[in-house]
């Protein structure tokens, strides 16, 4: 696929370098457009015009140099040998042109420790977009290599979908809960994972829906689940495999005293309530998730506000995990 001059992308937090690459022929588009019988297959119809209007070049982005990955190391504490490896990654192309070229990635641990909210970060240092599909709903059997366009209610897939109708050649491409995806359907789920985590093949990909091959060569792979004893081996061989840990108390209480900030400084409200959290509120906030942090913050941050004042307390945390408030008639 061709790449034209180097462009810089504006609007990022970090300028990347970008060049622009096809990730499909047009030939191939108008070929199969042709083909279509006339009022018949609108849906399909309707994509491949989509294909021609979009044009087929996207940024293929990498960061002009290596980033600033200080406040990641801060913010994931529990997730430091996964940084440090992206670290290595983008090393080896900084003073090249060679394309960024990251290892797909696997993500194991339990839930509730960050491995979505690491994906997202990913792709803002690396300044791609970023598609998510989840393995665990029932349609996820079509949601990476799209449905046959013979069947009723046919669409493309999530992988196909990113790249056609976003503006990245290589975005972050999130495949949550992978390890739900096998034994719930009639045939394997991820049996476009094998080609599509494989540079070669993956540079040829076809939709089954749209049948036209798509350049899937430069996508940043990130794969999260609890339990890697229901992954295929050849899945996981194509993969760096990280275990992620909760973090520990200390963690714990570093990632809370940051959301609390990070919170507080983000609304025109936070003015209103003490710059530093007690002990005993962080204490409280450290025996959560990592993903449940920010909503206890808000419901805190809430109820302090009710009771009129800028100090938040224990009482104002959410009740313990389990201990759902019941909405209804009292017998």
């Amino acid at each position: 696929m061709t790449m034209s001059n180097d462009l810089v992308p504006m609007g990022t937090a970090t300028i990347p370098i970008a060049r622009l690459r096809q990730v499909y022929r047009m030939g191939d588009v108008e070929q199969k457009l042709n083909k279509l019988p006339a009022n018949e297959h609108d849906s399909l119809r309707n994509t491949y015009e989509r294909m021609l209007e979009l044009g087929p070049e996207r940024f293929q982005v990498k960061p002009s140099g290596l980033p600033a990955m200080e406040h990641l190391y801060d913010e994931l504490p529990n997730f430091h040998p996964v940084l440090d490896d992206v670290k290595r990654q983008l090393a080896l192309c900084e003073h090249s042109r060679d394309a960024l070229d990251i290892t797909p990635m696997l993500l194991l641990g339990p839930p509730g420790v960050g491995k979505t909210h690491f994906a997202r970060e990913l792709a803002q240092l690396l300044g791609t977009g970023m598609g998510f599909m989840s393995m665990s709903s029932l349609t996820a059997g079509w949601v990476l290599s799209g449905s046959s366009s013979q069947w009723k209610g046919a669409r493309p897939g999530k992988v196909f979908d990113t790249l056609v109708d976003g503006r990245y050649a290589n975005p972050v491409m999130v495949v949550d809960e992978i390890d739900k995806a096998r034994g719930e359907h009639a045939y394997d789920p991820l049996g476009a994972l094998y080609s599509l985590l494989e540079h070669d093949t993956a540079e040829t990909f076809v939709d089954e829906f749209a049948e036209v091959p798509i350049d899937c060569s430069q996508v940043i792979w990130v794969a999260t689940a609890n339990d890697a004893r229901s992954i295929p081996d050849p899945i996981l061989n194509r993969m760096n495999v990280f275990e992620v840990e909760a973090p520990d108390a200390d963690a714990a209480r570093a990632i809370a005293r940051r959301l609390h900030h990070s919170i507080r400084q983000s609304h025109a409200w936070g003015e209103r309530f003490d710059a530093e959290p007690s002990a005993e509120v962080l204490d409280r906030l450290a025996q959560l998730a990592p993903r449940d942090m920010r909503r206890a913050w808000m419901t805190a941050f809430g109820n302090a506000q009710l009771d009129g004042r800028g100090t938040l307390l224990a009482k104002d945390l959410p009740s313990p995990a389990g201990r759902r408030q019941q909405i209804g008639f009292m017998h």
